[in-house]
């Protein structure tokens, strides 16, 4: 769990909506919050935030990658964390997905 010293150290890693574009975007949202949403943003894939181990060994190093969640607090920001410390090049979404739909920003149906 975040301390707000954890906090303050993430901020490093916030991500601006206008930076979403050209990363890689990951939704890491929870699976409750996931499942109970029918949208994710365009172009992003799925990434069980519970089993980053296993799933970010697929990703391209050297890529820039933007996480998101719903609000952008303790579970993007711990992805971008753990991705990073991979040697990735890892971002979270400041306000998640909420700031995204607040800002009238494009979403795409989950498949």
């Amino acid at each position: 769990m975040l301390t707000a010293d954890d906090d303050d150290d993430s901020e490093r890693l916030g991500a601006d909506l206008a930076d979403v574009a050209g990363s890689m975007v990951i939704d890491v949202r929870r699976a409750p919050a996931f499942a109970q949403s029918p949208h994710m943003l365009p172009g992003a894939v799925r990434g069980d935030p519970e089993a980053i181990a296993h799933w970010s060994r697929g990703l391209e190093p050297g890529r820039a990658i933007v996480v998101y969640c719903v609000f952008g607090h303790e579970v993007s920001r711990n992805a971008a964390r753990q991705l990073c410390a991979q040697g990735l090049q890892a971002r979270f979404l400041r306000g998640g997905i909420a700031a995204w739909e607040a800002a009238c920003l494009p979403l795409a149906d989950k498949l």
